[in-house]
């Protein structure tokens, strides 16, 4: 019982964690995201700059068009860090139990984030896909998350699975990175019981936030070239043939990287990363040191639920 409320406390604090960041950086990313699905030739450039992007939306008068895809994005992320924390969790407690190991070594760190991160990337797949797309669209000519699903086939809504799941990699080396730096700042803290059952650790805010941010910008330095090619993919938009009608588009990896590569060059696979930094370091800083102060929140009222339930449990038997 306390195994699987570990894991759901883990859950529920990191998906409000989730929920609370990408709210706040909502309008970076969508910056972010149009900057990084542009790939033409120097020339032809619409955005040079990632504040190019911001000047179109407020010369326009779109500046609300920033938040396009906002609603579509929270429930991705809520559900993404749901399921991936209480995997985690889960799986990191059933490694324990199982090997006898008081503690988890590096490498089994890095397994287990990847599995959690693959689960997560299938679930939810869809919703990312239709999120970048809407980000990715001209502004205030946004579709809704059914339109963006049911416009091609289901089969699209899947568009870059293969690099989510290589993209697994980011969360496990940011988590492990975090799990690990926390471990021995916490080294010679003891949590305190209650009820016999022992509370999770907490940092404190700046820790966790400074922690949060290290780790995160090491992750994204080393996957970056498969997160754009991710956003690229996602985003394809059908093309103009000469008879007027329009060619459905379906990218890959491969051809993905060979157009970066022949339009832009080596550098073409770094492009936006500091605009990437800037929101995933902010975001994920900002997740974690949210999830560490809810954490322990969320047990107490983890506790409170338990108890009324076997409450309840008991009164129904005895009557």
């Amino acid at each position: 019982m306390a195994l699987n409320m570990e894991s759901l406390v883990e859950a529920a604090s990191g998906a409000v964690g989730a929920l609370v960041s990408t709210t706040i950086l909502y309008p970076l990313d969508t910056c972010k995201s149009k900057y990084q699905a542009e790939n033409r030739a120097s020339h032809h450039q619409k955005y040079r700059h990632i504040s190019d992007v911001l000047w179109e939306a407020i010369s326009s008068h779109q500046v609300l068009s920033l938040y396009q895809g906002l609603g579509t994005k929270n429930l991705q992320s809520f559900i993404s860090q749901f399921v991936y924390f209480y995997g985690y969790s889960f799986f990191k407690r059933l490694y324990v139990r199982e090997s006898g190991s008081k503690s988890i070594g590096t490498a089994a760190n890095l397994v287990i984030a990847a599995v959690a991160g693959a689960c997560t990337a299938i679930i939810t797949q869809p919703l990312d896909t239709a999120s970048s797309r809407m980000q990715t669209s001209d502004f205030g000519k946004s579709k809704g998350l059914w339109k963006s699903l049911t416009d091609d086939t289901w089969c699209r809504a899947f568009d870059g699975l293969g690099v989510s799941l290589l993209l697994t990699t980011n969360p496990s080396i940011q988590y492990t990175v975090f799990d690990q730096l926390k471990l021995r700042l916490m080294k010679n803290k003891t949590s305190k019981a209650r009820d016999d059952i022992p509370s999770p650790e907490a940092l404190s805010a700046f820790s966790a936030f400074v922690l949060g941010a290290v780790s995160k910008c090491i992750a994204t330095c080393l996957t970056y070239p498969a997160i754009r090619c991710k956003v690229m993919i996602q985003s394809a938009k059908d093309e103009n043939v000469e008879d007027g009608s329009k060619l459905k588009t379906h990218k890959t990896v491969p051809g993905i990287c060979c157009a970066i590569w022949q339009r832009e060059g080596l550098l073409g696979f770094f492009k936006g990363l500091q605009a990437q930094m800037l929101k995933t370091v902010l975001s994920s800083a900002l997740l974690l040191m949210i999830k560490e102060k809810v954490t322990k929140t969320t047990w107490v009222l983890m506790l409170a639920l338990r108890r009324f339930m076997l409450a309840t449990r008991t009164r129904l038997k005895s009557s």
